[in-house]
């Protein structure tokens, strides 16, 4: 029961943050959303190439987000194994484009140095995740395949965890640049610890050895 419930929390999040984002950026002006909004009052700051970038940024993301609770939760079979090939692949190149181009966003993060290091580093480790995990699955290892997409998704997720956390933390420290600049690093870094400790949990519970003395003969 749990796991259906933890399985529908990630599937609604992530389609209520993809189309929050999608409506924001495409029904209304750029210039009404909060991080653009910040942007612009900042002193000598040009909206363009910068704001182009952002929709890239955001496109891809958004494809991704979509695109992993359907590859994560789904039961490995033959035949939807050609569909998640065609999924993982555009998943893979979604991140590939949206985390560099997030690598450039983030020299011009709001907060400075200390934000635009955090999100520098979420893109670093979100292309380098995913990009072993896509190694892995090329050399045949599946086991290691999911382990290191589940942590390229917990990543990913770092899109909703941004907008979960961002408001209670302006209201909290009183401005937007201040809760920006914690949720740069807030965003992901627990999302990583959680699903590193999923992970290990499971690996250990494999490894635990297996009680056959009701099946031994007495003798």
């Amino acid at each position: 029961m749990g796991k259906k419930i933890n399985r529908a929390l990630v599937f609604f999040l992530a389609f209520a943050i993809a189309g929050y984002a999608l409506v924001q950026y495409s029904l209304f002006k750029a210039s009404d959303a909060g991080l653009v909004a910040a942007k612009l009052q900042e002193p000598d700051f040009q909206l363009t190439p910068w704001v182009y970038v952002l929709y890239i940024h955001i496109v891809t993301a958004v494809l991704a987000l979509v695109i992993g609770p359907f590859q994560i939760f789904q039961k490995p079979s033959k035949p939807r194994g050609r569909l998640h090939k065609r999924l993982g692949y555009v998943y893979v190149l979604s991140i590939a484009v949206s985390g560099i181009v997030g690598i450039y966003l983030s020299f011009f993060a709001t907060g400075g140095w200390i934000s635009g290091l955090g999100f520098f580093t979420l893109d670093v480790l979100w292309v380098a995740t995913t990009w072993i995990g896509l190694r892995k699955i090329m050399a045949k290892d599946a086991k290691a395949h999911r382990e290191w997409m589940l942590r390229s998704y917990a990543l990913t997720f770092a899109g909703v965890t941004l907008r979960i956390w961002l408001a209670p933390l302006v209201m909290l420290l009183g401005d937007f640049e201040s809760g920006y600049l914690v949720v740069a690093w807030l965003c992901w870094v627990p999302n990583l610890l959680v699903i590193e400790y999923i992970i290990r949990r499971k690996a250990s519970k494999r490894l635990l050895p297996v009680d056959d003395s009701h099946s031994r003969p007495n003798l």
